[in-house]
């Protein structure tokens, strides 16, 4: 695992090297990792500021652990942050987006999920309209354009958004009684991540701990031969 800073690029046009988006309303994780493979999970509401400060600070770092097979990424789109778009629940609507992209075009998720969190809204504004979110969503290479655009525009994943969110809050997955409380949540092999949002350094030495402590704790101890 490469511990080096991650610059501020965005992340790249291909998407073979980035994570995807946990559909379940379960909010289980896509994939078991392999043995070995590190966990992690990031759970954002796409107008939290520090989800877009961390997204800026970590992308290429964790593209990059991805593309190396060191990790697996899945991000959980959540809706914390409803009540802070002048009544026009920007939170439910850009998770439902993320979930129209990563269903009909899975390919393009991460683009437009790193495109969602670097040109977010501020806080207590209007937030993109829907037809702006399917804009957004065309740009960042949709397989199916008018498809993706009418899921957005029609909020297909506004239920979904709510109920993995109301579960999230509940407990999370595969963690010792973690809840969400806050976002982002990010879960490194279910431990989560309480350091610098934005300093990349520190997430990826938190990285390296976790993964040496669970590669420690699986390598079982030598025990003495026996003596004649």
């Amino acid at each position: 695992m490469d511990d080096s800073a991650a610059g501020e690029e965005e992340a790249d046009d291909e998407s073979d090297s980035s994570g995807n988006a946990a559909m379940s309303a379960q909010a289980e994780p896509v994939e078991t990792p392999e043995p070995g493979v590190v966990d992690i999970r990031i759970y954002v509401d796409y107008l939290s500021s520090g989800a877009q400060d961390f997204q800026v600070a970590n992308v290429q770092q964790l593209q990059k652990w991805v593309s190396e097979d060191a990790a697996t990424l899945s991000y959980y789109p959540v809706a914390m942050l409803t009540a802070k778009s002048n009544g026009t629940k920007y939170s439910i609507r850009a998770a439902s987006a993320a979930a129209c992209m990563a269903h009909y075009s899975p390919d393009d998720f991460f683009k437009f999920n790193d495109t969602l969190l670097r040109q977010q809204p501020e806080l207590d504004t209007d937030g993109y309209t829907d037809i702006e979110l399917a804009d957004l969503a065309q740009a960042s290479g949709a397989d199916d354009p008018q498809t993706v655009r009418d899921c957005i525009v029609e909020e297909k994943f506004a239920a979904w958004a709510k109920t993995a969110t109301d579960r999230a809050l509940d407990g999370i997955p595969d963690t010792d009684d973690i809840s969400l409380t806050g976002t982002p949540m990010v879960l490194v092999n279910g431990t989560p991540y309480v350091g610098a949002l934005d300093n990349a350094k520190e997430f990826a030495q938190f990285v390296l701990t976790v993964s040496s402590d669970a590669y420690y704790e699986a390598t079982p101890a030598p025990t003495p031969s026996p003596t004649s």
